[in-house]
């Protein structure tokens, strides 16, 4: 066995568009990534070195209650969950109407989505215990930072960065974790469900404004938005900032730096700060190719660096173009580590 993994179990779907969501996810962005890497010879030969091609783990309804509470574990096991799922993707408007979702062209109950988001946390987890054996692995999927302890919310219906580091705490695998989240959106759903706890510090890159941050400070209830509690360490990043992006983040890393080394480091490698994303609400942080592949490359080493284990995840990426992010520097990580 090679000391890199990627996860790539290619049973595992990706598009919404069987159950009516229209949100641009392209179904064959992970396909597309795994056939540049077999297009290499090198790489290619060693495939059984460092692909993983089987989600063996399962995630159960004790793995999610040591996140999400009780009440809402419930609605999910129960005949709420289409409308948790309703309100986590966003699928009717202020209005009542039906927004991004055509439930006229649904194959699939909405139900029937639960399964496979369950699939995909268990993805995140296996992924963090194989970054701990051989200190990098790599997962097509997961990185659901906006999930929050009593609701789903961004596309994200629960939390599987957090569910699975409290899994391996639970299980004496870990006894402290690093979140570093590049995605362009706030890691918001993590930075609250960890909050106050030094046994995981995270930090967040993302847009300086838009969403999950043009929401009210306070709700109806006058409960405050959990969306605005504080990661360890932000860096919001303003339109027009992006040639200062890599330095920013240099800096946050380098604080992170200045605080003991943990066991495990999540990452959340959003390709959705690119330039060509295709989701709307990623449009005031337009980075290039060069950009985010120098991006990775710092997180990347500055980990291999200190020998602490990078358990890397997809989160957001969105559109025809999102798989070259992941490619070209998976391509390099694999070089780096085989050849």
């Amino acid at each position: 066995m090679g000391n890199s993994m990627i996860l790539y179990d290619q049973d595992q779907k990706e598009s919404y568009v069987e159950f009516g969501i229209e949100i641009p996810i392209s179904g064959d962005k992970k396909a597309r990534i795994f056939h540049h890497l077999m297009s290499r010879k090198d790489l290619a030969e060693k495939v059984t070195n460092w692909h993983i091609d089987k989600i063996y783990e399962r995630i159960s309804k004790a793995d999610l209650l040591r996140v999400h509470s009780s009440q809402y574990v419930e609605n999910l096991c129960s005949e709420r969950l289409e409308d948790e799922i309703i309100r986590a993707y966003e699928l009717i408007d202020s209005s009542g109407k039906h927004h991004r979702y055509n439930p006229a062209g649904a194959m699939l109950p909405l139900r029937s989505l639960f399964g496979r988001i369950l699939n995909k946390v268990a993805g995140t987890y296996q992924c963090c215990t194989v970054a701990l054996d051989k200190k990098f692995c790599f997962y097509f999927g997961g990185g659901m930072h906006h999930a929050q302890r009593g609701f789903g919310n961004g596309f994200c219906l629960v939390n599987d960065v957090v569910i699975a580091i409290r899994r391996l705490q639970a299980e004496g695998y870990i006894r402290t974790a690093w979140v570093i989240d590049v995605d362009v959106h706030k890691g918001d759903g993590t930075a609250s469900l960890t909050e106050g706890d030094a046994s995981v510090k995270t930090l967040s890159a993302h847009m300086a404004r838009g969403w999950p941050l043009d929401g009210k400070p306070y709700d109806e209830k006058g409960l405050p938005n959990p969306s605005f509690i504080p990661s360890d360490i932000d860096i919001p990043i303003a339109e027009g900032e992006e040639p200062v992006y890599l330095a920013r983040l240099a800096k946050g890393l380098q604080k992170m730096a200045e605080t003991p080394e943990p066991d495990l480091a999540v990452v959340l490698l959003g390709a959705d700060p690119y330039e060509k994303d295709e989701l709307p609400s990623t449009g005031l942080l337009n980075l290039s190719l060069e950009q985010l592949m120098e991006r990775d490359i710092l997180i990347y080493r500055f980990l291999k660096d200190r020998s602490i284990p990078g358990a890397f995840l997809m989160a957001g990426g969105y559109g025809k173009g999102s798989w070259k992010v992941y490619a070209q520097f998976l391509e390099w990580a694999l070089l780096d580590r085989f050849c």
